[in-house]
């Protein structure tokens, strides 16, 4: 199907006046790189079914492909046990999370690779490719002998499937955030984008609610000895309904605008053109990215391992509670992601950042405190505050670059930044709180991410409601 056909097919000139503009953001200054929408664009009328097909399959693959993490976070004390010579039960967990985060340093080269290609050939392809490597790399991690069985090769082996995984993921998130955020109405792009983050929130469910079922059911000795290979070898029949949900979509009218008028294949956009013309946007990229992945990855996938190990609290019950965080984040985050596109996105993720810095002590000391309310309300508290983030980075981090570079130049910020603070969270926490003794070592963490984000949030510009820098406005009725 041609570049023009697509266009056509995807929408349709509106007829009528363009609804006004918005009032002026707050913000106090201009946007610093994204280019504005091009004078005198014709709106566009996306087909409302199409719109909802291309965010169910875009949360719907990034749901499978956060199922891993769930898992692996979950699952890291037992994964440790096996992958890792047995002695300190700190040194395998520092191990395990090794490898979690060694997936995250090789990120940056998948979105290197990736985003730039997303540019060229189009959103849906690469999105294809990621989701089929995901899923390779995940079900090899299923069928990877123990340390006892062949030794040191095990631990080899469990990092080539995480770089496997990373490399591959490092095209997944901008991609997919692209993807609905082009599709998306100018006026609903916060709540269509907030649905992406609720995938990824069904995944971890899907990974956690496995795990502790698991746990519940099965033997100590059982589940060292196979019960862990369950949920990774489930990624395999998983990959396939992704890939076959992601290859039913054509791509997006902003792309497909692109495409016109090039007329055959965009040309190749200089690596330079993404990194140094877009700076100041990328230097705010990784502001946000590190607020909401540091935040994100330490309760999502640190906290059950620091109810476990650091505060010996009972794995099952940890777990269930981190698991009911997730169901009350995944209630509220369609109603969090309207919100953005009524108030903006800016006093929301400002919002976010407020409370981090201002709760993350208070809230750490109910989780110490061990009772299963209080740790709940920690937990919750803490759960909410991240849905600041969830319901509004999706939308809101697109709107940073212009169509020509978007998915490059968010590929490349965001990976960089979520390989250097978000991945490395669990193990960094872990290595500070054993050097310091300081169980409060993840609420200062969160602080200083939140004075980060802060920052960022100051200088950037409101987004909601407005066209895509690059791109025609966007309406889901004339």
């Amino acid at each position: 199907m041609s570049a023009a056909h697509v266009a056509a097919h995807s929408s349709r000139t509106v007829t009528s006046s363009p609804s006004p503009s918005p009032s002026p953001s707050p913000s106090p200054s201009p946007s610093p790189s994204a280019s504005p929408s091009p004078a005198g664009a014709e709106p566009t009328v996306t087909d409302p079914a199409l719109v909802r097909r291309a965010v169910k399959a875009a949360a719907l693959g990034n749901a499978m492909e956060w199922f891993d993490f769930g898992v692996y976070s979950y699952i890291a004390v037992t994964l440790g046990k096996v992958f890792f010579p047995s002695g300190n039960p700190t040194a395998q967990l520092l191990s395990t999370f090794g490898a979690f985060a060694a997936a995250f340093l090789v990120r940056p080269l998948g979105g290197l690779v990736f985003g730039p290609l997303g540019d060229r050939v189009g959103r849906q392809k690469v999105l294809a490719l990621t989701m089929i490597m995901m899923a390779a790399g995940t079900f090899a991690i299923g069928l990877i002998p123990s340390y006892a069985t062949i030794g040191v090769w095990a631990p080899v082996l469990l990092l080539v499937a995480r770089l496997v995984q990373g490399f591959s993921t490092g095209g997944e998130y901008a991609g997919a955030s692209t993807f609905i955020a082009e599709y998306a109405p100018d006026k609903r792009r916060g709540f269509l984008g907030s649905w992406l983050e609720f995938g990824t929130l069904a995944g971890y469910i899907g990974g956690a609610g496995l795990v502790t079922l698991m746990t519940a059911l099965l033997s100590d000795g059982d589940l060292t000895s196979w019960g862990w290979r369950i949920p990774f070898l489930i990624a395999g029949p998983m990959g396939i309904v992704g890939l076959y949900l992601r290859m039913r979509l054509e791509e997006t009218p902003a792309f497909a605008a692109e495409m016109a008028k090039a007329e055959t294949n965009r040309p190749k956009v200089p690596l330079r053109e993404m990194v140094t013309g877009q700076w100041r946007a990328l230097l705010l990229c990784v502001g946000l990215v590190l607020v909401f992945n540091v935040t994100d990855y330490m309760l999502l996938s640190y906290m059950p391992s620091y109810l476990t190990s650091e505060l010996e609290y009972d794995e099952t019950h940890g777990l269930l509670v981190v698991l009911a965080v997730m169901a009350l984040m995944m209630v509220v985050q369609p109603f969090a992601g309207a919100l953005t596109d009524r108030v903006g996105r800016r006093p929301v993720i400002a919002a976010g950042c407020a409370g981090f810095l201002l709760l993350s002590v208070p809230a750490l000391l109910l989780i110490r405190d061990g009772s299963l309310v209080a740790v709940g309300l920690g937990m919750a508290a803490l759960g909410l505050l991240l849905v600041c983030f969830t319901a509004s980075m999706p939308a809101a981090l697109p709107a940073l670059f212009p169509t020509r570079v978007r998915y490059g130049s968010l590929s490349i910020g965001f990976n960089v930044s979520v390989s250097l603070f978000g991945g490395t969270t669990p193990l960094v926490v872990t290595a500070l709180i054993g050097a310091t003794g300081d169980m409060m070592m993840p609420a200062y963490y969160m602080m200083a991410a939140a004075v980060v984000g802060g920052v960022a949030v100051w200088f950037m510009t409101e987004s909601a409601g407005r066209p895509l820098p690059g791109s025609a406005p966007a309406a889901d009725s004339r």
